[in-house]
C-alpha cells in the first residue's frame, strides 16, 4: 500500500520521504535498542509523519501502543496513523477501486461512500 500512497502524494505534488527516521522507544539495561518505530512517510512541507496500516482493527494493538509510546517520548513529533478505512477512502476517491478492494475485508469498495 505504500506504493499507492506514494503515487497519490506525487499526483498532488506533495513532497515526501520514505521511512527517513527511526525513533527509539525502548532500550535494555545495556543501552541497546529493544524497540523502535519507523513511520512509513515524512511530509516535510507539513512536518508530519504518516504511518499506514491495513491490518484489521483488532490486530492494531501493537502499532497503537507504539504510537502512544512515541507520543510520550517525542511529543514534538507529529504522526498520523492512516488506518485501513482511511486508506480505502483515499484510494476510492483517487479512483483506485480495484486496489481498494484488496484491503476491503468486509464488503465491496465500490459501494463505499466518499
Amino acid at each position: 500500500m505504500e506504493e499507492i500512497f506514494a503515487r497519490i502524494l506525487n499526483y498532488y505534488g506533495i513532497d515526501w520521504v520514505y521511512e527517513p527516521d527511526t525513533f527509539v522507544l525502548e532500550r535494555d539495561a545495556e543501552g541497546s535498542v529493544t524497540e523502535a518505530f519507523s513511520p512509513d512517510f515524512f511530509l516535510p512541507g507539513q512536518n508530519l509523519y504518516i504511518e499506514l496500516t491495513t491490518r484489521r482493527p483488532k490486530l492494531n494493538t501493537l502499532k497503537n501502543r507504539k504510537l502512544r509510546r512515541m507520543q510520550e517520548l517525542y511529543p514534538e513529533v507529529n504522526v498520523k496513523l492512516f488506518k485501513r478505512r482511511d486508506l480505502r477512502s483515499l484510494m476510492v476517491k483517487f479512483g483506485l477501486v480495484d486496489e481498494a478492494e484488496k484491503i476491503w475485508g468486509s464488503g465491496p469498495a465500490k459501494d463505499m461512500e466518499v
